[in-house]
C-alpha cells in the first residue's frame, strides 16, 4: 500500500469533457428533432451511431412524452447512462470529477442521466431516482442547468 494518499488539485477536482458527437450522428439528431416521427428517428440514430449519447438521451425524451409505457423511455435513458460511463471512462474518468453541463459535449451524457432520474421516480423507483439526483450535483455542482445554458 503506498504512502502518497490521493492527489488534490489546487483547482479542485479532476473535470472530463467527452469527444463532440461525429458530424453525421449531429445532422441526423437535428433532423430527428423536428421529424413526424421522432422515436423511430432517435432510434434510428441509435441503431446507427449506439455510442450516441445524444441519441440515446432524444430517444427517452420522445418516449417520455409520448404514451408510450415509461418502461421503453426508462430503458433508453439508462442504455444513454451506462454508455456515457463507458465513453467518460475512456475519456479519462475514473469515477470521480466533474462532468459538467456548460460542455455540450457532456449534455448528451447529463440528458440522460438526468431523464433516468425523472422516469426512475415515475415508475416507483425512488432508490435509483435519488442516487441519479446525487450524482448529478456530484458531476456538476451547478445541477440543474439554467434554461440559458
Amino acid at each position: 500500500m503506498s504512502d502518497a494518499g490521493v492527489p488534490l488539485l489546487p483547482h479542485g477536482p479532476p473535470e472530463t469533457v467527452l469527444a463532440p458527437e461525429p458530424e453525421e450522428a449531429q445532422a441526423a439528431l437535428a433532423s430527428a428533432i423536428s421529424s413526424d416521427d421522432p422515436i423511430a428517428a432517435f432510434g434510428a440514430a441509435c441503431a446507427m451511431w449506439p455510442v450516441c449519447l445524444e441519441a440515446w438521451a432524444g430517444l427517452g425524451e420522445a418516449l417520455e412524452s409520448s404514451d408510450a409505457t415509461p418502461a421503453l423511455a426508462y430503458a433508453a435513458f439508462r442504455a444513454g447512462y451506462h454508455r456515457g460511463l463507458d465513453r467518460l471512462r475512456a475519456s479519462g474518468w475514473r469515477g470521480s470529477g466533474y462532468v459538467r453541463w456548460r460542455n455540450p459535449s457532456n449534455r448528451g451524457f447529463l440528458r440522460a442521466l438526468s431523464g433516468l432520474q425523472r422516469v426512475a421516480a415515475l415508475i416507483g423507483e425512488t432508490d435509483e431516482a435519488e442516487r441519479c439526483a446525487l450524482f448529478l450535483v456530484q458531476l456538476d455542482p451547478d445541477w440543474p442547468p439554467s434554461d440559458d445554458a
